[in-house]
């Protein structure tokens, strides 16, 4: 092999080879992003439209479904998910991952801006933003003031923090939580109205008239010229309650004042935010949708510390919810693996091999593989993630398996008796042709990865280049760097300790015994048949028996408790509610169970409202997170008059819906939907395993219709206009005009006292003027009442109109099963046309689902095609890729012993497994092979060459299993999955090492007797060439 040949001829080259690798490793290091997981965050755009007053049929009719069939062609769409609510449309479209999402963002707004002239005129302009609009924020941070009411409080924000957060690197957009905006409210009294005569479009049209500020023109004088300007003379509250709206019949003029109660108060005070039982503003940094969360945290941290200074006396800004917490745990506690894992495996070389010298060689290896699998990671624009750091983990029980096995090679050959350096020379070049095997194999398990398309591919990718890279540098340095270092530190030494030597004689028996078990055991062909045909079957009925999700279960240090009032509920009963659930939390807050408790109403996207409770730090924990959820899942049950419960958001949540479970029913009408919705909801409520079931199509959102007699409206002068107007402004509110306070604009807001609109009868005693006598008219004698439900918002996937049932699970029920569980339902009891989709981690689930039995076949096939074209055989590798099922029965087993699932972490461990279950096999049949060449006969060869390589197998075997025992013992954030992808590496490795050798020498003997080597032919070739010079030669 020229590498290994070179570098012993040529140490300093071989030096040289490392130190450069290591140099750029670490240059790439440094530059590398660090992220919670690889950049899966879909590219999404959202549309948000205002229609002031509509209903959510007209919206989902006008709006909605408009700007959906303009958007419906835009290249590399993947869903479109929207909602139409009273007087509001949201447009969601996510983007195939690879697609550039500022490209996408201007498509999206190219065929928008198209769709203008078909909106109706009172919709205000379609906003389109680069961010999910359901997104949450990844941190909160409160601001608590002793000297400033909340409305001050929210107004400084605005004025003075607001667009420095904005402004930071990756923020889309800060959230006011709990804000409170100033506004002139105009307090309508309808009795004082009705007594002067006056009518609310007498007034907005006097307020439009009067508060204005306009460009007069100017003035030129010969030297100089004016410009003129009609100032505001409008600015305080006294001067809008002394607004003249009217003249009196006795010429005495009526002010505003008079018929309404004029003040500076708040726009909205229909929200709450409160922090540990005090009143704050919160303000909440949502990220761009491809921002690093890591990243954005940390520099809004560094903003947040550099505002605090110039607050005024009394006022303190805090860092209260932090998502980032849990990744930067999580990334550390890898970490801190990595380092474990490393001394493990430095100490099973030290044992096996009771030299200082002989345990560095290969300890080397390690730091350079995984320093230079940076520079690919580097070169891809790949990212420091868990996985790909998990990957590294994993990495070190591979990289010193090369370095072992050259090691091992030359330290037996100087303990035969020949010189360090013909050792190295001769037994580096022995073992280069199974080194590059194993590299190569175990390259071509991750090859197929690499073909993977969405979230899954993109995690796997990351994963398995991380690996490949890091493997082949790996053999690089045991090709160039180990048998230069055997060379020049390896000498024959005895062991001097009593437990070496005990450890060295205790070998030697075992590797007798195992040659005389060979023996008998290769001759028993039907005893290794069953073997393989039992691990198949085990394989397929433990496959069965798993449970599948996405993700496993991870206790990230803070769960969300979600609170759905009844439909229509009150902004105050919502309060009430809310602060039953508060009181709980805070009383576990005051035990020290909890660590923060944020709460607030109404809750993200329309919900009654949400708490956000942060846990102690992992170490001071009394409790587990998900112990706790459980138990005050239970305390919650307690409050009646609401849906209370808590749950705890996935990092690979796939956005949009909280429940795990998001089942979504696709048909043509609402009204069909609704009855397909009843039929699957009362079959889910069947399963115990399913909990807090709900769906968000509900025909329970309490609704007066207003029926206008048109007939008599016309006869009596009044427009529907203006009845509908009115009544807007009496019982909702209108924005009429502006004021200026301090530099900044507020509204005037227009609206009637709630006092005096308490019941629906009292709509009556509104009135509104006629334009043929000029008289007033009640709208008791143009209008009639009915009261009705309908559904407050109208949701659509993928251009139909669709109804998501969404469901919680119970401890230890997995996903797929749930999913199963539905579409079974949806088989059985619905028509045909019914239409079944997903959202979220369901879909997430389906995918990954769909692509990992396509990736294992596919790894296997590269594998067993690689191993053909190495060993010049279509057997040689069928032998080898025997062990596989082996090494998944010990996977699954370990599983299914341990309670855990088949997830993404797990298939990952599964797949890699091909590569490991193989590497031991190919030491065997290459070294066979070997001897073979050299005229030995096929038994005596095949025994030698397993006896021989017993050594390197067990000691490759020890590494890769105690690399992965510090993940299977995880601890602290990200434990779960970390333990998922240790257990099917300690329990795979294990197990098909153990049967590997036994099934492999077994198949060889019975499958190989009349295959040659790879050399074969081309010694056929020279055989040939050398009898035909000899032939000419006594010709001659």
């Amino acid at each position: 092999m020229i590498l290994s040949d070179l570098s012993v001829k040529r140490p300093v080259f071989a030096t040289v080879i490392n130190l450069l690798l290591i140099t750029f490793g670490i240059v790439a290091f440094m530059t590398l992003p660090l992220r919670e997981y690889p950049d899966i965050d879909p590219p999404v755009v959202s549309i948000n439209t205002n229609y002031p007053g509509a209903s959510a049929a007209i919206v989902e009719s006008k709006i909605t479904q408009v700007l959906e069939d303009r958007i419906s062609g835009i290249e590399g769409v993947k869903s479109i998910n929207s909602n139409s609510r009273v007087g509001r449309s949201n447009i969601s479209i996510e983007f195939e991952l690879d697609r550039d999402i500022d490209s996408a963002t201007n498509d999206v707004r190219d065929r928008i801006s198209r769709a203008l002239n078909n909106l109706p005129e009172q919709a205000d302009p379609p906003e389109v933003f680069k961010a999910n609009d359901d997104e949450s924020a990844i941190v909160w941070f409160v601001l608590q003031s002793d000297t400033m009411s909340t409305l001050q409080l929210t107004d400084y924000a605005e004025r003075y923090i607001v667009d420095r957060f904005s402004v930071v690197d990756g923020v889309a957009r800060v959230r006011v939580g709990g804000g409170r905006t100033y506004a002139m409210k105009v307090l309508l009294n309808r009795k004082a109205m009705a007594a002067r005569g006056v009518t609310v479009s007498d007034i907005e049209q006097t307020l439009r008239a009067e508060n204005v500020e306009l460009p007069a023109g100017k003035v030129e004088s010969i030297d100089r010229d004016f410009s003129i300007r009609v100032e505001r003379s409008y600015l305080t509250q006294d001067d809008f309650a002394t607004m003249v709206i009217a003249r009196n019949e006795d010429k005495s003029l009526v002010y505003l004042g008079d018929v309404a109660h004029v003040a500076m108060a708040a726009e909205d005070e229909e929200n709450m935010f409160r922090g540990n039982g005090k009143n704050m503003v919160g303000l909440g940094i949502i990220k761009q949708s491809k921002a690093n969360t890591l990243e954005v945290v940390k520099a809004a941290r560094k903003e947040m510390m550099s505002i605090r200074g110039g607050l005024p006396l009394g006022t303190t800004i805090t860092n209260s919810y932090d998502s980032s917490v849990f990744i930067q745990g999580s990334i550390d506690e890898v970490y801190n693996t990595l380092g474990i894992a490393m001394l493990m495996v430095v100490l099973v070389i030290f044992l096996f091999l009771g030299n200082a010298s002989a345990t560095l060689i290969p300890a080397v290896t390690v730091p350079v593989a995984l320093i230079g699998s940076m520079m690919v990671l580097s070169w891809l624009g790949f990212s420091i993630n868990l996985l790909t750091l998990l990957a590294l983990v994993l990495a070190i029980g591979l990289v010193v398996d090369d370095a072992i096995v050259v090691l091992e090679n030359i330290y037996r050959r100087i303990e035969r008796g020949q010189t360090p350096l013909m050792a190295a020379y001769e037994g580096g070049r022995e073992v280069a042709f199974a080194v590059i095997a194993t590299t190569l194999v175990l390259v071509a398990v991750f090859v197929p990865l690499i073909f993977l398309s969405g979230n899954v591919g993109r995690l796997f990718t990351e994963f398995a280049i991380a690996i490949a890279a890091a493997v082949v540098f790996s053999s690089i340095t045991a090709l160039s760097l180990t048998p230069m270092m055997c060379s020049k530190m390896l000498k024959h030494r005895e062991r001097s300790s009593s437990f070496g030597q005990m450890l060295d004689k205790g070998f030697a028996k075992l590797e007798a015994a195992y040659a005389r078990s060979l023996k008998t055991s290769i001759h028993q062909p039907l005893m290794i048949f069953s073997v393989v045909v039992l691990s198949l079957f085990a394989v397929y009925s433990l496959f069965t028996q798993l449970p599948s999700e996405y993700t496993p279960k991870e206790d990230r240090g803070n769960f969300f408790v979600m609170m759905r009032g009844a439909e229509g509920a009150s902004y105050e009963n919502n309060v009430k509610n809310m602060q039953q659930i508060e009181e709980k939390l805070l009383a576990h807050q005051r035990s020290g169970e909890l660590d923060r408790v944020i709460v607030r109403v109404p809750g993200f996207g329309g919900s009654g409202g949400i708490a956000i409770v942060g846990m102690p730090a992992w170490n001071d924990r009394a409790i587990n997170t998900f112990d706790f959820i459980k138990k005050m899942n239970g305390e919650l049950s307690q409050v009646t008059d609401v849906r209370a419960f808590a749950m705890m958001r996935r990092g690979l949540s796939g956005g949009g819906s909280v429940s795990p479970v998001a089942f979504v029913l696709q048909g043509n009408t609402y009204e069909e939907l609704a009855k397909w919705r009843d039929i699957i909801i009362a079959k889910a409520q069947e399963n115990p395993n399913l909990h807090s079931i709900d769906s968000d199509y509900k025909e329970t959102y309490p609704q007066l219709l207003v029926k206008i007699d048109h007939s008599r409206a016309f006869d009596l002068g009044v427009t529907v206009g203006d009845i509908g107007r009115t009544l807007e402004t009496m019982l909702g509110q209108r924005r009429v005009t502006n004021f200026v306070e301090r530099g900044e604009e507020y509204y005037v807001v227009v609206r009637g006292k709630k006092s005096d609109f308490s019941n629906p009868t009292d709509i009556d005693n509104i009135f509104v003027r006629s334009s043929i006598s000029d008289e007033l008219v009640p709208l008791s004698n143009l209008i009639t009442i009915e009261e009705s439900a309908t559904s407050s918002r109208l949701n659509r996937f993928n251009r139909l109109r669709s109804v998501t049932i969404s469901a919680n699970l119970a401890a230890g029920y997995p996903l797929g099963d749930a999913l199963d569980y539905l579409n079974n339902a949806v088989a059985e009891h619905l028509p045909q046309e019914a239409q079944v989709a997903y959202k979220g981690q369901s879909q997430l689930l389906q995918e990954s689902g769909n692509s990992i039995a396509f990736i294992f076949v596919l790894a296997l096939v590269i594998t067993y095609l690689v191993l053909s074209a190495q060993f010049e055989s279509f057997i040689h590798p069928f032998v080898i890729m025997l062990t596989v099922p082996l090494a998944l029965v010990g996977a699954l087993a370990g599983l299914q012993l341990m309670g855990m699932s088949l997830n993404i972490y797990s298939q990952i461990g599964i797949v890699m497994l091909i590569g490991l279950a193989a590497k031991n096999g190919i030491l065997i049949v290459e070294f066979a092979n070997q001897l073979r060449d050299k005229g030995i006969a096929f038994e005596e060869a095949l025994i030698s060459a397993a006896t021989q390589r017993l050594r390197p197998i067990v000691m490759t075997t020890f590494t890769t299993v105690t690399s992965a025992i510090p993940l299977v013992l995880a601890i602290g954030p990200g434990a779960e999955s970390r333990m998922v992808i240790g257990v099917v590496i300690f329990a795979g490795v294990s197990l098909a090492s153990v049967f590997t050798l036994f099934v492999v020498p077994g198949a060889y003997y019975w499958l190989c007797r009349h295959t040659g080597s790879p050399q074969a032919i081309a010694q056929k070739i020279e055989q040939q060439q050398s009898d035909a010079k000899i032939s000419n030669t006594s010709q001659n």
